[in-house]
């Protein structure tokens, strides 16, 4: 009571410090997130130069995106696809509002006559394009069909956008053009030749271990060359799989329950309060009903040759005679038994020929058949007595008749099919019957007046009824797999990861360089979770977290978590160690070179001379040395018998002597190499462009907050 007493005196006192805990609570987490805007992260896809794309519109164009690329495409796949599609339309639209560009209406009737040409619906009665088809078009959509309409003004907009994008890249083409000069410059570079000797001392003769590079050295040199070591945000993890394969019990359990479906058995009927006898496999004979009642795949009514059953089980199931039991068997993950049912002698290829009579209602029958089943049952029948009198008639009825249009002109010969490859009373028809035999099929078609025509390769062929059932991991196993799973991550969390996993006999593996927009884990598939969870705030290196996948579970340990900036010395290291350390080895031969005479400097280095002959700057590659355009442009400066100074190419220090200048003669006219140069650099213009103004952009990137 006393202390209940002190609570009530000091109610008010209470609940200001309450308050203010909270209120300190929120504010860390608005400081954390960015201030009191944050809010906006979770509404804005991204900030693109001041302008927002939203939550909303972004997030329905990846919905859509993503049903249309079908059931293989992943949302990180549709969002990416959005993000450049949407990122370069901001940023063009910009320059565009920038520099005033607008899209003419004589642009966009030209650009709607060239799309729409060849649509009947735009065309007038002598099949030319009509815009006042277009206004009619339009006119009527709005007024009827929303839906159309709206589709309609996005084609409009897509039209402008393509026609100010034009203008844009060909405003920007046109001052790119090549002068006369800078095509005399390139015909020099390709035609200009030189011959030289040349010493070479590769950075190789220097061991790698006798040139120390200090730490402090690798961060100087990412300092003055920040553009070419910033890196996005990334982290790296290691994780151990914990699989819900079945175990060796569910294995022989699997079997069991198979092998229990070959023999009849009792089992007690509810419905008429006594006990019944189901027949097992061997005994059965409607092998679709119990297939299908018993199996994870249904019942395949066909014959197989021997080449369509799996190499492995092939020759002893062939060998299995009429009624037959063949099994248990794997394959994959299913246990299976196989009755042999069938026995024949089949071709693996039939030649035929038919006539379609459609009738109203048959699949893929247009508007234009109005004929009655009954009608078209008679029509096919009629013909087929015609045909049975006159096989000389076909082609002829073929293509007056038939309305199957895509094979009429060719007398409706359909080619060799194999098995199971056409409709399957219209495949069991030409496969069951002799060469020559003519006769009326029904299928959902319509009727179809069928010749066989000619049969290839009788082999054996046998047909099965199949019980396959997939091999599960049972409770027990799947209640051990996680608590071996959640026994690790807590050893893990408190313990090293990598000994205890070595411990256990798992397989740890690393994944480096994983970014805030990835999806895919190599080893775990498309898994987002591990991803956000390794970005969050709050996850610190070593952290280690257990995660559900599509067969089990992984355990993650976060091993790296680097913020966007530069490189840090270890994560740059292998690019600039060997820059640092080439150069230092240069220093160092030329340390022990004097002097402008070749052979001496062979003499001492223990090299020889070498000679190259019409070397260019277009093509600057030194025999036995490779790519080295500074060397081959320093020799470029000299004239025929002057010497350069020691030179640190890509590959070693060189010294050349310049033994002979050919230079190409003087063109009237050095157009053609200009057009050369625009011809390549034009194709690239877009794209460089594009890339051009991202780079120049501030872009503020929320995407990862949304998936």
């Amino acid at each position: 009571m006393a202390i209940l007493n002190s609570i009530r005196k000091r109610g008010v006192f209470l609940i200001i410090i309450i308050a203010l805990a909270l209120f300190s609570f929120i504010l860390a987490d608005v400081i954390r997130n960015g201030g009191f805007s944050s809010e906006k992260s979770l509404t804005t896809v991204a900030t693109i130069n001041g302008e927002t794309l939203t939550r909303d519109i972004f997030m329905k164009q990846v919905e859509l995106t993503q049903r249309n690329l079908g059931e293989n495409g992943t949302t990180a796949q549709a969002m990416n696809m959005v993000w450049d599609r949407e990122l370069r339309n901001v940023l063009q639209q910009q320059q565009y509002d920038a520099l005033g560009l607008t899209a003419q209406k004589e642009q966009l009737e030209e650009s709607l006559r060239m799309g729409l040409a060849s649509n009947p619906t735009f065309q007038d009665t002598d099949g030319v394009f009509s815009a006042l088809k277009v206004q009619e078009y339009i006119a009527n959509v709005k007024a009827t069909n929303p839906t159309a309409y709206q589709q309609w003004l996005d084609y409009e907009n897509n039209l402008k956008s393509g026609a100010l994008q034009t203008t844009y890249y060909n405003m920007i083409k046109a001052g790119m053009r090549s002068t006369l000069s800078e095509g005399e410059q390139e015909y020099r570079y390709q035609n200009d030749k030189i011959n030289m000797q040349y010493v070479y001392v590769p950075y190789t003769s220097i061991p790698d271990t006798d040139v120390s590079v200090t730490d402090s050295e690798i961060e100087a040199y990412i300092r003055n060359n920040a553009a070419d070591y910033e890196q996005t945000p990334q982290v790296d993890v290691q994780f151990v799989s914990f699989s819900e394969a079945p175990s060796d019990a569910d294995i022989a359990d699997a079997e069991t329950t198979i092998t229990s479906l070959l023999k009849d058995r009792e089992v007690y009927n509810s419905n008429i309060n006594a006990t019944e006898t189901l027949k097992g496999l061997e005994n059965t004979q409607d092998y679709q009903n119990f297939i299908n009642d018993n199996s994870d795949v249904p019942f395949q009514d066909r014959y197989f040759f021997k080449s369509d059953i799996p190499e492995a089980i092939a020759e002893d199931l062939f060998a299995t005679p009429l009624n037959g039991i063949y099994g248990p068997y794997k394959l994959g993950n299913n246990n299976n038994i196989s009755k042999v049912i069938g026995i024949t002698q089949m071709p693996d290829s039939v030649q035929s020929r038919h006539i379609l009579i459609r009738y109203q209602g048959s699949f893929r029958a247009s508007d234009a058949i109005s004929r009655s089943k009954e009608d078209a049952k008679a029509m096919a029948d009629s013909i087929a007595r015609v045909l049975k009198r006159n096989r000389n008639k076909f082609e002829a009825l073929a293509k007056t008749l038939s309305d199957d249009k895509s094979n009429s002109d060719n007398g409706g010969d359909l080619g060799y099919s194999g098995p199971g490859k056409l409709t399957k009373d219209f495949n069991d028809f030409i496969f069951d019957n002799n060469t020559g035999t003519l006769g009326v099929v029904e299928t959902e078609f319509g009727f179809h007046v069928v010749e066989v025509q000619e049969q290839k390769n009788k082999q054996k062929a046998m047909k099965f009824a199949t019980i396959s059932k997939e091999i599960e991991a049972s409770e027990k196993t799947l209640n051990e797999v996680f608590a071996n799973a959640s026994r690790f991550e807590v050893a893990a969390q408190k313990g090293d990861f990598s000994q205890i996993a070595k411990t256990q006999e798992l397989a740890l593996k690393p994944v480096n360089k994983i970014g805030a927009l990835d999806a895919t884990i190599p080893g775990v598939g498309n898994n987002r979770s591990i991803v956000n969870w390794a970005f969050e705030e709050d996850v610190s290196v070593g952290d280690v977290k257990r995660f559900s996948i599509l067969d089990g579970y992984v355990v993650v340990q976060l091993t790296r978590k680097s913020p966007k900036g530069l490189m840090s010395i270890a994560e740059a290291s292998a690019l600039v160690m060997p820059k640092l350390r080439n150069a230092y080895k240069a220093k160092q031969i030329m340390a022990t070179i004097s002097g402008d005479d070749l052979d001496a400097i062979a003499s001492s280095q223990g090299i020889t001379v070498q000679n190259a002959t019409a070397i260019t700057m277009a093509a600057p590659t030194i025999p036995g040395a490779g790519a080295e355009p500074e060397v081959v442009g320093t020799a470029f400066a000299k004239a025929a018998g002057e010497t350069t100074s020691l030179i640190a190419g890509e590959k070693g220090v060189f010294k050349v002597r310049v033994t002979a200048v050919n230079n190409a003669p003087v063109l009237e006219n050095y157009a053609s190499y200009a057009n050369q140069l625009n011809s390549a650099a034009t194709p690239a213009v877009n794209t460089k462009v594009y890339q051009a103004l991202k780079n120049a952009a501030e872009i503020e990137d929320n995407r990862a907050n949304f998936f």
